[in-house]
């Protein structure tokens, strides 16, 4: 995979391809960009390859909301057409009638 194509775009919704999860994307990293702290915690064993497209997450799961960061390898389209319910969606989006998520007009990355 070459660093930096981004398969998926801001405002897009995602699943995790293992982990019960959702969210809503509000910014991407062409490779990875998080602490060493972070990377190291991740097993071996499923550590994802630093050098591909990382995404931030407004996540969901059946208990909780909070932030993600996610690898492009481990994350697939989201195609329920449910809405996020992470409380902080409309600080970044509005959503449109067809369901897709729109960046707000001042927020950009």
């Amino acid at each position: 995979m070459k660093s930096g194509s981004a398969k998926f775009a801001i405002g897009q919704v995602v699943r995790h391809r293992i982990y019960p999860f959702r969210g809503v994307i509000f910014d991407v990293d062409p490779e990875f960009a998080n602490t060493e702290e972070w990377w190291q915690s991740i097993p071996e064993d499923v550590r994802p390859s630093r050098d591909q497209p990382f995404y931030h997450l407004l996540a969901e799961n059946d208990e909780s909301q909070y932030i993600a960061y996610v690898s492009e390898q481990n994350l697939t389209p989201d195609t329920s057409g449910e809405p996020v319910k992470h409380p902080r969606v409309a600080e970044f989006f509005t959503r449109g009638e067809d369901g897709a998520y729109r960046v707000r007009a001042g927020q950009s990355h």
